[in-house]
């Protein structure tokens, strides 16, 4: 006997999917909240941890993604497989030829001669490979071992020298968060030197414009209690160690950085993050921009319980 064929539905169709273009800067999930009043902020949040929402094309999953006026954003109310995310790494964007990450604390960004497996490079590598053996990740920028937050690879050879080779046009905006030793006297300022490394790989700062490549740093404090200050940094050249050394300049070092200062090391790394990472995309022409939000450790030092605890553990005297 055979099974009887269900009659077409004429009505039945596909989920619908909802386009915007953004009028003004805000961050994804409080768009979609105002453009999409009848859907709960669970919902909202199971959809973007789905890859169902997309800004210009390309699926994201950032729930604080800043927008920017012109953007397209489609919300994909069909849910597909998702695609499994690679173990210890959260993929912040990813296109054809980029990928942006959030790289935790720990975690080298490249292969050392101590450690060569458990770094991002190979765990991306083998994400790649997933979708085609052939598939290849190439290495930009870098970020600390101790330094967590945004980091962006290419996945082809072109992209990455076009990035390297046009850094400093390409590049727009570089925010970092630090949490330093101490309280700063001025609110907000600029440091300017000259950084060098010596053959121990450890950078020195001089104030000798014949000796090494300049480095300015801006800073501005957020928080503070007596014991630490929160500091908003963003990065006109990015030399190496250029934070960490710039803050042990003017005698506030990042906390846990024993390497420039540091005599302390309240939360068990060291206090510097990768907030934001805005570039030029070199094939589309449009601004790409991503913010983190500020690890919980770090705001942590600055709650009422913890700012009393630490008036017993303030840093000792430079």
């Amino acid at each position: 006997m055979k099974k009887a064929r269900r009659p077409f539905n004429p009505d039945k169709k596909k989920k619908p999917i909802d386009t915007f273009i953004v009028e003004k800067d805000e961050t994804l999930l409080a768009y979609l909240l105002s453009k999409l009043p009848g859907k709960k902020r669970a919902t909202l949040k199971a959809v973007l941890r789905d890859r169902q929402v997309s800004i210009e094309g390309n699926s994201v999953t950032q729930f604080d993604r800043i927008l920017v006026p012109g953007q397209r954003v489609e919300v994909r109310w069909e849910r597909s497989t998702p695609q499994e995310q690679p173990h210890g790494l959260n993929i912040i964007f990813e296109d054809q030829d980029l990928i942006v990450i959030d790289k935790p604390s720990g975690l080298l960004t490249v292969a050392t001669d101590k450690e060569k497996r458990k770094t991002a490079y190979a765990i991306l590598s083998a994400y790649v490979k997933k979708e085609n053996p052939d598939n290849k990740i190439f290495i930009i920028h870098r970020l600390d071992r101790e330094t967590s937050g945004l980091l962006m690879f290419a996945k082809n050879l072109t992209i990455k020298h076009q990035i390297q080779e046009t850094w400093d046009t390409t590049i727009k905006k570089r925010t970092y968060i630090g949490v330093v030793e101490g309280q700063l006297e001025q609110a907000e300022g600029t440091i300017t030197s000259w950084l060098t490394e010596s053959k121990a790989f450890m950078v020195y700062s001089s104030q000798n414009q014949q000796h090494g490549q300049k480095a300015i740093t801006h800073y501005k404090k957020i928080r503070e209690n007596s014991a630490f200050s929160l500091l908003k940094i963003n990065l006109e050249t990015g030399r190496k160690h250029q934070i960490r050394v710039h803050m042990q300049d003017i005698k506030h070092s990042i906390i846990g950085d024993k390497k420039y200062g540091s005599g302390i090391n309240p939360i068990q790394r060291m206090g510097l993050h990768a907030q934001v990472l805005a570039f030029t995309h070199p094939k589309t022409g449009k601004l790409c921009s991503f913010e983190t939000a500020i690890p919980k450790k770090f705001l942590n030092l600055f709650s009422q319980k913890k700012s009393e605890k630490n008036r017993d553990t303030k840093p000792r005297k430079k």
